[in-house]
């Protein structure tokens, strides 16, 4: 679910006026305390404190959330769906790091 609100700096009307733009944010919100952060999509501010008056505004009309996080979209660094198996497959050789290397307890619950 991707919203990009993109609105234009400045209200000069002189046409073929080259206009800074306003760079892109990527909004994430937490529905209820103790949840994860979910991403919902991105928006266009001049500044930081815009952006986050702009995803409230946005995304929280309806007390949707408990917390908001906007982050720059050039500084998110992310790796690449087609990197997928050789980025992860060092992980496939550590057994340790899968619950059924450990004995569980029978006192344990949910797990």
């Amino acid at each position: 679910m991707s919203n990009d609100t993109t609105a234009t700096p400045g209200a000069s009307g002189t046409s073929g006026a080259a206009r800074p733009e306003w760079p892109l944010y990527e909004v994430f919100v937490r529905g209820k305390r103790g949840l994860n952060h979910v991403h919902v999509g991105s928006l266009h501010a001049p500044d930081d404190t815009m952006a986050l008056h702009n995803a409230r505004n946005l995304y929280t009309r309806r007390n949707e959330g408990v917390s908001i996080w906007v982050v720059r979209a050039e500084d998110i660094t992310a790796s690449s769906p087609d990197e997928k198996d050789p980025f992860f497959a060092p992980s496939g050789d550590k057994v340790y790091r899968h619950p059924t290397f450990y004995p569980i307890p029978e006192d344990v619950p949910h797990i």
